[in-house]
């Protein structure tokens, strides 16, 4: 393919991770290694745009290759300080690109491609989950039929793992790390009593239950576990829960559950349906909450034993300070290596990462068609859960026990991490 000289842009889009910044650091380093290559290099200049899409719109964008440029020794220490800072550091946005044929496409998508022109935009890096990578096929397509030379490049994150064609994704390592060690701490705290009790912790999850079932990774380790995991890839139903908590009750005193904040009836509503606002984001997804206080709501009013619920919420995705080291490895080198891809030539795809081995644990980094990615919703297979459906099979957490594996701690000044924040 002829080589595209140009400048480029990244963005983040959708739900922050503790690993996020990672993957832009990896873009990062990536285009200004190309940049330094100086005359005859692809990419002259790689833009920031604050917000995802939505700010690119507004044309606010930053001058990323400036701001992290080695210092006077050469050191990326800027960059170093991205990679440990959780959450989007760039902000993040839930823009939905409107569809082909739609009454106002060409208004929105003309305007996109004037900015993309009037900065020499011909490499467009988006990082983000299942809903961004619906912005990167829209582009691409669009892109194609107005003849716009640009190469476009899904990089993905996503706590909820949710995405087809990649055996996992960034962020999930870390999210699951967060997860597992909170979830044995919780097993400590609970089993210093005799009177019966029952502890639920709600873990998100919207459609895939990714996260709920790393709750139970202690099982591979120390041997101690929740008593019940449950994911929304099955049907939730009171009754049957009431008998997995009463016969729980008869093995030991403390009871712990771990549930997906998803979890649907069997009638199709939400288990938390009376709790939650009923309001959803700009691509029809529901805010959910409420689940595991809706659960103690039940168990209360049907055993009438102590009963609390925990909602973890958003440390789950925003805990730097117990990110996976594997995570961080991965985010870079997935971040890097869509530079590297584009450059080369590749459009139109998403990077993935695709293990070669469990055990040992050992992975590469390759890309796929967007089109055949976008929109798709990639759930935990019915191998990994039990077959009364209340519990993950061992399959399932030698998947996931690799991913959380390493610590990678940020610099701390007086106590507290040092991050990088964008002024």
């Amino acid at each position: 393919m002829d080589k595209l000289i140009g400048n480029a842009v990244s963005g983040q889009s959708g739900g922050p991770t503790a690993a996020i910044n990672a993957t832009l650091a990896g873009v990062i380093r990536g285009a200004v290694d190309e940049i330094a290559k100086g005359n005859g290099a692809a990419i002259t200049h790689l833009y920031g745009m604050r917000n995802g899409v939505d700010g690119l719109l507004r044309e606010d964008i930053v001058e990323l290759d400036a701001l992290f440029a080695p210092d006077a020794d050469g050191q990326y220490t800027a960059l170093d300080r991205l990679t440990l800072t959780p959450a989007a550091a760039l902000g993040s946005c839930r823009k939905k690109l409107p569809a082909a044929g739609a009454d106002n496409e060409a208004e929105i998508m003309d305007k996109l491609f004037a900015i993309f022109a009037k900065y020499d935009i011909r490499y467009f890096f988006y990082i983000g989950g299942n809903d961004s990578m619906d912005t990167v096929a829209k582009v691409s397509a669009y892109a194609e039929k107005v003849g716009y030379p640009i190469r476009v490049m899904g990089v993905p994150k996503t706590i909820d793992n949710d995405l087809v064609g990649t055996d996992h994704t960034p962020g999930l390592g870390s999210a699951d790390k967060y997860i597992a060690v909170t979830m044995q701490e919780i097993l400590r705290d609970t089993a210093v009593y005799t009177v019966p009790a029952v502890t639920i912790v709600e873990i998100m999850g919207r459609d895939a239950g990714w996260l709920t079932a790393s709750a139970a990774l202690g099982r591979l380790v120390s041997g101690i576990e929740p008593d019940l995991v449950y994911l929304p890839e099955r049907p939730f139903s009171h009754e049957q829960f009431f008998a997995d908590i009463r016969e729980a009750l008869t093995r030991h005193p403390n009871v712990v559950v771990a549930v997906s904040e998803g979890r649907e009836c069997e009638d199709g509503t939400l288990v938390g349906a009376s709790t939650q606002s009923g309001a959803v984001d700009a691509f029809g997804n529901k805010y959910l909450e409420g689940t595991g206080k809706a659960l103690e709501l039940a168990v209360k009013a049907e055993i009438g034993c102590k009963v609390r619920s925990v909602e973890l919420n958003l440390p789950q995705r925003c805990a730097g300070h117990l990110v996976s080291d594997q995570d961080i490895t991965e985010s870079l080198e997935v971040g890097r290596n869509a530079v590297v891809a584009a450059v080369s030539g590749v459009s139109r795809e998403m990077m993935t990462i695709n293990r070669v081995s469990t055990e040992p644990y050992a992975f590469e980094i390759g890309h796929e068609d967007i089109f055949k990615i976008a929109n798709q919703t990639r759930c935990v297979p019915a191998e990994f859960i039990n077959e009364r459906g209340n519990h993950v099979t061992d399959e399932c957490l030698r998947y996931l026990l690799p991913l959380i594996k390493g610590e990678r701690y940020p610099e701390y000044v007086d106590g507290l991490p040092c991050h990088w924040i964008l002024k």
